[in-house]
Formats: C-alpha cells, structure tokens, sequence
C-alpha cells in the first residue's frame, strides 16, 4: 500500500477514505483490517474510514456520504453548508442529514444520516473538484428553494446567497433555465425578479407583494442608497415616505436601536418620514395596507388603495377626501 498517498487522500478529505481508494492505492482488505484492529481507522459506512476512533465533523459525515455512494455530490442544504452559505433554519451539524445527489436512474439504497436525491443532467451541475464535491452554488440555491416548504423560506434562500454577495439574482435566473421542471419554478422566477428589484428578505417580499401589488399602493423605490453605507428599504419619493422593514423580532443589541434612530434623524433631515414595521404588521397585510396608505395620502398621494376584497380595510380609504379637500385658505391645523 502506497501509504503517502493515503495520507495525501486523507489530508484532502478531512481524513476520509474509501476501500476504492485504498485498493487503487495498492492496498488490500487486509490493510484496512489491520488499520481497524489497530482503532487506527474507524468504520463509518461500509466501505468508508475516517482516521481515527472519535465523533465525526460534519466535514467528515459530508465526505463519507459523498464516498459510499460515488460518484454523488453533495446537494441541498448540505451544498450550501459547503459553500459557506448561511443555512436557515439553523440546524447542529451534527443533527442534521447529509443531503446528496446522484445520476437518475441509479438504484441505491438507503443509509443513515444520508439522504439522496437523484437528478437528471447531474455532471452538468457538479462541481467534482470541491472538496468534498458539492453541487454548484446557483445549482444548490435554487434546489434548496424549491424544496422550502413555504414561500418564505423559499425567498430566505435566494436573498440570503444573494446578500452574502455569493452570487447574483441574475446568475440564479440564467441557472434556473436549465431546470426546466424544478418544483415551485414558477415561483422562483417572480421571486428572482423581486430580488433584482431590490428586495431582499422575506419580509420585504411579503410587503412587496401581500401589502404594496394587492393594494395598490403606489411603487416605490428600494434599497435607495441615501448617504454613504445607509440604504432606504423602501421610499415612497414623491410622498417622502421611508418604510424600513425590520425582519428580526426583537433588537438583539442597544447598538443596532441606536443605529436605526440614527439612520430614522437623518431622514428626517432630508424631509422623509420614517415608518418602521415589523412581521406583526405585515402578517396583516390588508390593515397595514390601509395604515399606509393613509399616510400616503396625508403627504399628499392623489391615488386611492385598492381593496382586495369586500372586507379588506384598505377599500375603505377610497371614501377619504384628497389632501387638502374642503379646506379654505385660512384654515390652520
């Protein structure tokens, strides 16, 4: 056995290796009986060995599922994990399954802690040379997306990679074309759209869609840069109306409350008034929706919101009188 070469293979794979690997090295099954005998190696599925006797990295479970059932790739939340990409909802490693692809149409079977995907057209969607291999990045993020269980944590998975700067709404969109019958595509495609408009959580989709498109409301800009780092989640310009959409339930810091005050003076400065909401508002969307648009209206919008139905609050609104109606000139406030 070419044991330089083993150490090779076992320092490139976070000190994992097959008997395929072992046996196209020189060695034999006797070797690896000894190494085991030893408590040298260790079995982790048949025919997969990790160096040493103790619990498993996650680096190490990834590369033994990726081993037993060669050649595979890692996929899912797995291939995000690998690309350093923020998984959500968070998960302890070692809790977790191993997510993996392989060709369609190959028979395998099932282990544990390992679940396998089969995909048509995988070797134009690997990248074999990562360490463990992993599908590509876009690859991972739209089959993560579609696999979400809801629209927000499908939104969660696209804008986060985007956000990381990993990657772009408009690469996802070219990836996406090769996944003719992905589950949920048709979704993902309006979802990239919004995300190259700007938006850029879950909760910024909600508003985007459940309050602002449902109702009407006039289209505003998003993520307008302001002054130097500080960005606008959403700005009504023509009513100088700042809507900063705030997806955590609560400031985990008194210095990120301060920062938001800052940012909220600032505008101010400018004439713009800030509106802050959370998921409680957006959960509503047709109450919010009126909530805005009153203040849309105050500052001077001529349009009306539109109900989207016979007992949504924001049909309402259209009964108030423009800005400004049946006043006279010597009125005061």
């Amino acid at each position: 056995m070419d044991e330089n070469a083993i150490r090779r293979l076992l320092r490139k794979q976070s000190g994992v290796v097959s008997r395929r690997q072992v046996l196209e090295h020189g060695g034999s099954d006797d070797d690896i009986e000894r190494l085991l005998r030893r408590r040298l190696w260790a079995r982790v599925h048949r025919g997969v060995y990790v160096d040493h006797t103790g619990p498993l990295i996650w680096d190490q479970r990834a590369w033994a599922a990726v081993l037993f059932y060669a050649p595979a790739v890692l996929s899912g939340r797995s291939a995000l994990r690998a690309h350093r990409i923020r998984v959500v909802p968070a998960i302890a490693p070692d809790r977790e399954p191993i997510e993996i692809a392989v060709a369609s149409g190959r028979r395998v079977g099932r282990t544990r802690g390992v679940q396998v995907q089969r995909l048509s057209g995988l070797a134009s969607f690997a990248e074999s040379n990562g360490r463990p291999p992993r599908l590509r990045l876009e690859d991972a993020v739209l089959l993560t997306a579609s696999a979400a269980p809801r629209e927000d944590a499908a939104v969660a998975v696209l804008a986060d990679a985007c956000q990381e700067g990993r990657t772009t709404a408009d690469r996802l969109a070219a990836a996406l074309t090769k996944h003719p019958r992905l589950r949920h595509r048709r979704l993902l495609s309006a979802v990239l759209g919004d995300v190259r408009a700007g938006v850029r959580s879950p909760l910024e989709r909600r508003y985007l869609v459940h309050v602002e498109r449902a109702h009407a409301l006039p289209r505003a800009s998003r993520q307008s840069r302001a002054a130097g780092p500080v960005f606008r989640d959403v700005r009504y310009a023509g009513q100088h109306l700042v809507v900063e959409l705030d997806g955590r339930l609560a400031h985990d810091r008194t210095e990120a409350r301060w920062a938001d005050l800052d940012r909220d003076l600032a505008a101010a400065a400018t004439g713009d008034i800030t509106v802050r909401i959370t998921w409680g508002q957006v959960l509503e969307p047709c109450r919010l929706a009126a909530g805005v648009a009153r203040v849309l209206i105050s500052r001077g919008w001529s349009g009306r919101p539109v109900g989207c139905g016979p007992d949504c609050p924001a049909a309402n609104i259209g009964d108030l009188p423009a800005p400004g109606a049946g006043r006279s000139p010597s009125s005061t406030d």
